[in-house]
């Protein structure tokens, strides 16, 4: 049976209110939450971004829910920081938290002054880093020499079970490389056609684990009240790559999406104030083999939707 989550956007919504609003999805019935892993948010109007390995910590110690991140070894952090935070949770919540591997954007990467390498570059440093990562992870002592240098790493603490790692992938061409090294796959809410490329490259280049899909929505008590929700915090992530990889400050974001129109915002995100319309979505993405799918209300206060999708949506989708 498909699992359920809710998303934990902390480049929109203070950790603090974050954390009360995943207790309250664990009450209302969400079967399991993940996490952005920010610097910085994607426009001024969000306004927050809070780090996100403290919050996680805290937010699998105040609820019983599995929990993932979403995050980009590399450049802001070196691997084998990444396998120790990776490890620290793993051994202190066994088999409650996965990480999800990605290449990262310059928004967030570009605060410690290196400079911000070619995709094809990126791809390859990630792959030095999985592996880096996994053999910390099993234990042994690391030195590396690549595009990203270790020198006798160890972790001390390791968990009795190695959490999933998992690959991050928005297009065909990446799935089919994350194939490779994931332990399964996570992507984001596309045209029907366009998420079933990117699953079907995935499987088709042997791909393994579980699919994971992360799916941006607006709900209100009415249609212009959502759509406008979408609009005003969502308007600068419908730019497609390289644009939303390459731009390095919030207010890069905020100049080029100010001609962004409300229906262009609803090509990237599911609005709607109908909660069947909502059910319906989640069960055609369902169909299409994800076997975990993670709700992202796009708006800053998630209480509302939080306790309309518990009574609403998620008996009908779960049933």
């Amino acid at each position: 049976m498909t699992v359920y989550g809710v998303h934990a956007s902390h480049e929109q919504i203070h950790p603090t209110a974050l954390l009360s609003s995943i207790r309250r999805a664990e009450e209302a019935g969400f079967g399991a939450a993940m996490s952005s892993d920010h610097f910085s948010p994607w426009s001024s109007r969000q306004g927050e971004s809070g780090f996100a390995w403290s919050w996680l910590g805290a937010a699998l110690q105040a609820t019983s829910l599995p929990f993932g991140v979403v995050t980009a070894p590399g450049q802001r952090y070196h691997p084998a920081i990444t396998a120790q935070a990776i490890g620290t949770l793993a051994a202190m919540f066994p088999g409650r938290f996965w990480a999800a591997l990605g290449t990262g954007e310059a928004s967030n990467e570009h605060i410690t002054g290196d400079g911000w390498p070619r995709k094809d570059v990126r791809n390859a440093r990630l792959r030095e880093c999985v592996d880096v990562i996994r053999a910390l992870l099993a234990g042994e002592e690391v030195s590396h020499d690549g595009l990203v240098r270790v020198d006798r790493a160890r972790l001390w603490t390791l968990p009795d079970e190695v959490p999933l790692l998992i690959g991050a992938a928005v297009s065909p061409a990446t799935a089919r490389w994350c194939a490779e090294w994931a332990d399964g796959l996570i992507t984001v809410n596309a045209p029907p056609d366009r998420l079933r490329e990117v699953a079907d490259a995935y499987r088709d280049a042997g791909g393994r684990g579980k699919l994971h899909l992360q799916v941006h929505l607006s709900w209100a008590a009415d249609d212009d009240t959502a759509l406008a929700i979408a609009h005003e915090q969502w308007r600068t992530n419908v730019f497609r790559p390289p644009v939303c990889w390459d731009l390095e400050l919030a207010e890069h974001f905020d100049v080029v999406a100010e001609h962004v129109t409300p229906a262009q915002v609803a090509e990237v995100v599911d609005v709607s104030a109908d909660l069947k319309w909502h059910t319906e979505q989640l069960h055609s993405y369902a169909s299409m083999g994800f076997d975990e799918i993670y709700l992202h209300h796009v708006g800053q206060d998630l209480m509302p939707f939080i306790d309309a999708f518990g009574e609403h949506v998620l008996p009908e989708v779960t049933r």
